[in-house]
Parts: structure tokens; sequence; C-alpha cells
């Protein structure tokens, strides 16, 4: 280990990092050091490139610390029975490397994690340590997103809170059965009771703030976890209502969902090729519907098949093909709720549309200007000068509208 060089160790760790989808960065708390003399901040535009709800590019050093581990968790490349190069950071090591990637303008903080060595405890006070040094020796502003380990002493978490934009704690996989056949160091249980117990640090630490301006930080970023998709024989619908439940108890800000990569001297459990990757797009159009749409599990899995949401076409299509009788929409007639599930349409459209009809009534031409495209919505509105007449009955209406077959390649790349 200590004969590696660090580009090296960065090379290593960097790659061991990448399957790890859960570092985006939206939601941090907006820091300047111009004033305190210090050295980041986590404004402005920016090696893995995150995106905040409004739309900056936000460019993170994505590294492990060590892809060592002591756990065998049978769906990880860096399992302790994998035959893979090993390597570690310390953590002056990751603390030099963040500041002088951020001094060259490569990034705009860290996403750290790492596996397991000697015990949780020690693993996660390296891991604190490497943020404590960041934001309390060198005055740190960028942005920093831990990953924490649930077997960890609870005020270790605390700490990391204090320093971290933002928490994860990997679910792992969609339910405890599943956690205890593929990850049997780990406890679905104590996952969630982490989960709970970073929850509610989140929560009282911003109604605190709420009184006094003056009352510290927890991770304003909020907290995140991820899933493994296709690792066990859950199928969508399992998926979506386990990401529900964690929603509705825990706070969470984001479930990241992570099709499985199957990965070398790998276990009879696990399959033997990886789901297709429209699967996981799919899932994460269904949980936009599930957080910002108004739509359950049992609605957006109307428009799927035997648990599993159709890959051809986008969820929210999907189910308004299966409840046609609430369409068409009458655009300047129709609430926001109503609005929100016509297809092809998103928020930000929405709230354009009901703003404009505050003082004339909607033609075609006007959702042409408002729409980035009107094509998919036309069979699902009616404006002043438009209506769909019997598109709705039409059989051939689904295969109209999902996207045309791509031409395969015989050299895909």
């Amino acid at each position: 280990m200590s004969k590696l060089s660090r580009s090296e160790k960065l090379a290593i760790l960097a790659d061991a990092a990448k399957y790890d989808a859960s570092c985006a960065s939206s939601g941090s708390v907006k820091r300047n050091s111009a004033k305190s003399g210090g050295i980041g901040s986590t404004g402005g535009m920016g090696i893995c490139h995150s995106y905040a709800p409004d739309g900056r590019c936000i460019s993170l050093l994505k590294i492990l610390m060590t892809n060592y581990c002591m756990f065998d968790c049978l769906y990880c490349i860096n399992r302790s029975s994998s035959n893979v190069r090993r390597a570690a950071f310390t953590v002056q090591e990751i603390v030099d490397l963040t500041l002088d990637f951020y001094k060259r303008n490569y990034i705009e903080g860290l996403f750290l994690s790492s596996g397991i060595i000697r015990s949780p405890d020690y693993t996660m006070e390296q891991l604190v340590e490497v943020a404590r040094r960041l934001r309390v020796v060198h005055r740190f502003g960028g942005y920093i997103h831990l990953k924490t380990i649930p077997e960890a002493d609870p005020e270790l978490l605390k700490q990391a809170g204090q320093y971290a934009d933002r928490l994860s704690i990997n679910i792992e996989l969609p339910d405890d059965e599943s956690i205890a056949r593929l990850a049997p160091e780990k406890d679905g249980k104590l996952i969630r009771r982490s989960m709970d117990n970073l929850g509610k640090r989140v929560r009282e630490a911003k109604a605190e703030r709420k009184t006094s301006r003056k009352a510290p930080l927890f991770a304003p970023g909020g907290h995140s976890t991820q899933m493994i998709i296709g690792a066990d024989a859950s199928d969508d619908a399992k998926i979506l209502t386990t990401s529900d439940g964690l929603y509705g108890s825990y706070g969470l800000k984001r479930v990241y969902y992570s099709a499985f990569s199957p990965i070398p001297d790998s276990s009879s459990n696990l399959p033997v090729q990886a789901p297709p990757l429209l699967r996981e797009h799919r899932l994460y159009q269904a949980d936009w519907l599930l957080r910002f749409y108004g739509f359950s599990v049992a609605e957006i899995m109307q428009g799927g098949s035997a648990g599993q949401l159709d890959l051809n076409i986008d969820p929210k299509l999907a189910w308004a093909l299966q409840n046609r009788a609430r369409f068409p929409v009458n655009i300047n007639l129709a609430d926001q709720e109503s609005l929100l599930r016509i297809p092809g349409l998103g928020g930000k459209g929405v709230g354009k549309i009901l703003q404009a009809r505050r003082f004339t009534a909607l033609r075609l031409t006007d959702l042409e200007r408002i729409c980035q495209s009107v094509k998919k919505i036309l069979p699902f509105i009616t404006t002043a000068d438009w209506h769909p007449g019997k598109q709705l009955d039409s059989l051939n209406l689904y295969d109209r509208l999902k996207p045309p077959p791509e031409q395969l390649s015989l050299f895909p790349a």
C-alpha cells in the first residue's frame, strides 16, 4: 500500500467509487469563504459532475478513502473476498487532494466514502476527521458529502453532520431478506434506525435555525440513500414501495437507483447479466412522480405489467394511457394537480401555464412557446383552438407515442 504513488491511489480509489450513484449536491447551504479568509465556495459553476435543482453543474472529487473492506457483500467489487487491487489514502492525503484540486478549479467539493477497515467506528472516525480538517483547519467552504456507516457510533454520525453538507446511508437492497442473504454483515433494521436518527437530527437542526440563525447547521442538504437494482428478484413495485416508505418515514432527500453490474468471480446467488439501464431510468422517472407530482405507487404501477414498469414509455404516459377517461384536460380551466398529470408537461411548464392564463385564454401557439414540445401532450389536452377529437380512443395511440426503435449497431460503443 505504501509503495503506491498518490496518482496510483487516486486511479484505484476513484474507479472504486464509481459504483456509488448518490453524489448529487442539491440542497447544500450557500457558503463563501471570502470574508473568513479560508478557501472554497458552494456557489457558481465548477471527477464527478452533479447538478443542483437550478441546473448548476457541481464538480466533485469522488473517491473512497480505501477499497479494503472487512465486509463481504456479494454484489460489491470491493468485498473482502474480491481479487482487486487495493489502496488506501491517509486523512491528510485526502485533505491535500481536495484543496489541490479546488485551487486548480477542477472541483467544487468532495464526495467521500470508504470500505470498512478495522471497525465501523474507526472508519467513520477517519471520514469525519477529513471533513473536520477541511472545515476547521483550512476553513474550506466547498461542498462535502460523507457516506456514513450505519454500524458506527451515533455520536460519530452526529459529528459528521456538523461538517458535511449532506450525509447518506445506503439501504443497499429493497428488503431485509435480500440484505441478509447478499450482505450478511449488514442489518436492514439497523440501517433504517440510523436513517431515522439522521432524519430527526436534520429536522431538529432546521427547526432550531428557524428560531435562531446562530443555531449550528446539521447536514443542511439532508440525507440520502442508494438502492441496488437487479441484484435480487425485487420487482419495480417492491422497489418503489420501499422508496415511498423511506421518504415518508425518514424524510430522505433522495433515493438513488444503481443498476447492478456483474463483477468478476461473483457468487452464484447473483444474476449473470445486468438489468437494462433503461429500467434504472424508468425508476428515476417514477421516483420523480412520487416526490413532485402527487402519484402513488399503485397509480404508477397501473401502466406496468407483473410488477414491472413499462420500459418502452415513461411512467406518466403509461398511467395516462390506462386512465384515458380523465382526459382531455382543458389547459385553461384545469387545476394544478390535473395539469401535472398530463404526459409531457413538467412542473415548470405547469407554472408558466398557470401564470399565462391569468391574462388570456391559451391557444396552441401559446403552448408551443411554453413547452419544449407539444407533440406528446396533444392527445391529452384542449385549448381555446384545439381538441384532440377521438385520438384518445385510438387503438394504436400507444405505438404512436412510444419512441421509435433504435438501429442496432454492429460495433457498440
